[in-house]
């Protein structure tokens, strides 16, 4: 038969190589995103969404291998779903498990002093912790009582309480 004739339905692949590949390439993408860090989630500019589409694109055939069957891409999305949500229902279980899978937040600033090196630890740019300064309505750094990076990639800043 004429791999175009093929039923839309038939299974290039055995069901369980579609689980195996979809759980393999979740791991590593989820890995390759916690090194990357919380700034490359916490931010999406167009830069980042050309990276998720190309990197999307980059494992479709991990994924498929060379199958385009409905059935197939059913399978694969199904396994996805079902591992992002056994993970957060894990994770939101286990401290341990979600400290390492999602991180811990990072202290940025205390009591009107900006941590230099946790920042480039963190890739946070001087103006990027700037603009979070004006969102939360902060002017001057010295008004800081503390700056967090978030595990979404967010930086939370609370203000000094008797601003100096």
């Amino acid at each position: 038969m004429h791999e175009k004739e093929r039923d839309v339905l038939d299974l290039g692949l055995p069901w369980w190589e579609f689980v195996l590949r979809a759980v393999v390439v979740y791991g590593v993408l989820l890995l390759l995103v916690r090194l990357a860090g919380k700034r490359s989630v916490g931010q999406f500019t167009p830069f980042d969404m050309i990276l998720l589409i190309l990197l999307g694109n980059s494992v479709q055939n991990a994924l498929l291998g060379d199958d385009v069957s409905l059935a197939g891409g059913l399978i694969l999305a199904a396994t996805l779903l079902a591992l992002h949500y056994a993970l957060g229902w894990i994770t939101s279980r286990n401290a341990r498990l979600q400290a390492l899978i999602e991180g811990e937040p990072v202290l940025l600033a205390r009591a009107g002093e900006v941590l230099d090196a946790h920042l480039k630890r963190e890739c946070i740019s001087p103006a990027d912790f700037d603009e979070a300064m004006r969102r939360s309505g902060i002017l001057k750094r010295a008004d800081i009582a503390c700056a967090w990076l978030e595990t979404d990639g967010r930086i939370t800043l609370l203000p000094r309480r008797d601003p100096s």
